[in-house]
């Protein structure tokens, strides 16, 4: 079998550079769609079912897109075609967004619900096969480096999306919003969001040259020039999951729900440190904006971890990196159940950037290994399921817990009796269990990646 041709670190670059554009539009999407839901008519108590679009997109959506473009076999690529795609309805899908009460005023919400649907469905079209590329175009010892590349530039994507709207008001956008609208400054940073994805895409497609299918069997196949083989179905490749990734997926499965876990709960969570002094009202808005600022500082220690990461997992190996991140990350929602001082949050925040450094790439590398090149999208894409299933398990299960947390913390007492700075008091305690939850939950992923079966040839080559 023929080796693959070691590339240069601005080949490797342009191998994820479109992800860059895409985080910048899934961040966007993350901080400020649930505000634009709420503005369009959305009452708060039911958000989270229309949060659930996401991984159930992300379910359905990218192992049909990895089987296909395991076959696609183009002038523009294998993968390629997918990925530019998908960036050009997630484009019109963030440019339309901010427009639902024009699109169809009689019924903004609708629109609203519709437009998130098809944004997240275009997103996980783009984002899948961006996973499969850095495996198909890499030799063992690279991959490493690609998917930790891959990780820097996402993290930098959600860094700029989250920050995006802020940047609008230093460039004197608006960000009041007439009722039932969405404010200038949102709608700006979507657009630009919007330009920017597509325009890092475009780099990918036109830097990118995959291999053709003559030459990607030689590197692939046992006998020279072999031709690609009849691609499996998909209870044929079900059948044969390679046992890494049944490996892997109880660590993701805990790592993902705990995250899950602090993005539903981290803003709950810290309102209580927003107390006013009298104690008699509570700063919504600043807790709001706060819980926007920690979201945006873990992607900073994660782009800094990123950077370091090849190397340290050269010398020390992917498990141990990976368990080391992970157990990072538990330390840090430990932190966060603690602290209560909004400053002081930021700390933990560094932690968990760790955790989510190791989440991106280390996980994509050991899988890389144990896959069959010819079907890596589809694996790649069933590999998926172990990120959305725990998110849909916590979103059904969650509110749940919370309740029976509440009922606990209440003691008999009524819950609507109390006084508004009473509610978030319990809301805050409540979500601290949720996030001492989560801190459990990355513990024991921390410690099942020691039972992950690692296949290391090629690594330090």
């Amino acid at each position: 079998m023929k080796k693959k041709p070691k590339l240069s670190f601005w080949q490797i670059w342009n191998l994820s550079f479109g992800f860059l554009g895409v985080q910048i539009g899934y961040s966007l999407q993350n901080s400020n769609t649930s505000s634009i839901l709420q503005s369009l008519g959305a009452d708060l108590s039911h958000l989270s079912y229309f949060w659930l679009a996401a991984p159930l997109a992300g379910l359905i959506i990218q192992p049909i897109v990895g089987m296909f473009s395991d076959g696609t076999w183009t002038r523009f690529g294998r993968r390629i075609p997918y990925i530019l795609g998908g960036a050009i309805i997630s484009t019109i899908a963030l440019l339309l967004m901010p427009n639902c009460p024009v699109l169809l005023a009689f019924a903004p919400l609708a629109m609203g619900a519709l437009i998130l649907l098809f944004m997240d469905l275009s997103f996980n079209i783009t984002m899948q096969p961006f996973r499969a590329l850095v495996t198909d175009m890499l030799d063992d010892s690279q991959k490493t480096e690609g998917f930790v590349i891959q990780t820097f530039l996402i993290n930098l994507g959600a860094v700029i999306g989250a920050l995006l709207p802020l940047i609008m008001t230093w460039c004197g956008v608006s960000d009041t919003a007439l009722e039932g609208g969405v404010s200038k400054h949102i709608a700006y940073s979507y657009y630009i969001g919007g330009g920017i994805l597509l325009l890092t895409v475009l780099v990918t497609a036109f830097k990118v040259k995959e291999y053709p299918p003559a030459e990607f069997a030689q590197y692939n196949e046992t006998e020279e020039n072999a031709e690609p083989q009849e691609k499996p179905g998909f209870i044929t490749l079900m059948r044969n999951i390679p046992k890494t990734m049944l490996e892997l997926g109880v660590t993701q499965f805990f790592s993902w729900a705990a995250l899950f876990l602090m993005w539903n709960y981290l803003k709950p969570l810290i309102t209580s440190s927003f107390i006013e002094a009298a104690g008699t009202s509570v700063n919504i808005g600043a807790a709001e904006t706060w819980t926007g600022v920690l979201n945006a500082v873990y992607p900073v220690p994660a782009c800094i971890a990123s950077i370091f990461m090849t190397q340290i997992a050269n010398r020390f190996g992917n498990k141990p990196v990976y368990a080391a991140c992970l157990l990072s990350g538990a330390l840090g929602y430990f932190g966060l159940t603690l602290i209560h001082n909004q400053y002081m949050l930021m700390v933990p925040m560094v932690f968990i950037g760790i955790a989510w450094a190791g989440i991106l790439a280390m996980p994509y590398s050991i899988l890389s290994r144990a896959i069959d090149a010819r079907s890596s999208g589809a694996y790649m894409g069933i590999f998926n399921f172990t990120i959305t299933i725990p998110q849909i398990v916590m979103g059904l299960i969650g509110g749940s817990i919370v309740g029976a947390v509440k009922n606990a913390i209440l003691s008999g007492n009524n819950y609507a009796a109390l006084s508004a700075v009473e509610k978030v008091t319990v809301d805050s305690q409540a979500a601290t269990w949720m996030i001492g939850i989560a801190a459990v939950f990355m513990l024991v992923a921390a410690i099942s990646v020691f039972f992950v079966n690692e296949k290391r040839n090629n690594i330090s080559e």
